[in-house]
């Protein structure tokens, strides 16, 4: 090979791999990136995809469980749902027997506008029996309850009769407007 075409051909190589080295130190990462995140994209909505689907095999189950939620809330007239609340209490005490010290009923209404809570202090003695069919009744009771805290104090020095102060919340939906049983 002449000199003059070897020297043509080596400096073509050499710019050709000056090239190609720029390419995979400037070109190649963004792509990379690129890629990568089209794939996460990707597999975000496969993700989305198949949730989707689980929602549609399920829809008929969710209805129905947010209706017996809906059901079980309070009612949104204040005066209605401490009534319902009371009524609730009457009939734990009465199945289970306990004595009512104090009942301080108190709404609470946070930053979500679609709900607000009931939220209850009961104060009750009685013995271990009896306050554990009153936490029994309350529990089972279709009304939406949380029982936030529970705290249990001995009454008497030999422990038959113990206090129960029991903090609730019940739940009102801001469109629950009818007076429910």
């Amino acid at each position: 090979m002449p000199i003059k075409n070897r020297q043509q051909f080596l400096t073509i190589l050499t710019l050709t791999a000056v090239g190609l080295l720029a390419l995979d130190r400037i070109v190649r990462p963004p792509l990379a990136r690129i890629w990568d995140q089209r794939a996460a994209r990707i597999a975000k909505l496969q993700r989305d995809v198949k949730e989707g689907k689980e929602l549609l095999q399920r829809k008929n189950w969710l209805r129905g469980h947010w209706d017996d939620i809906q059901k079980s809330t309070l009612t949104n007239d204040t005066t209605a749902a401490e009534g319902q609340l009371f009524s609730g209490l009457n009939n734990w005490v009465q199945y289970s027997g306990v004595q009512l010290q104090n009942v301080a009923p108190t709404w609470k209404q946070g930053n979500d506008p679609a709900y607000k809570t009931l939220e209850c202090r009961v104060d009750a003695s009685g013995s271990l029996d009896r306050l554990s069919e009153f936490l029994y009744a309350m529990e089972t009771d279709k009304m939406a309850l949380r029982v936030q805290s529970i705290e249990m104090t001995s009454k008497d020095a030999t422990g038959q009769t113990i206090g129960l102060g029991v903090q609730v919340s019940a739940l009102v939906l801001a469109n629950a407007t009818d007076v429910k049983k």
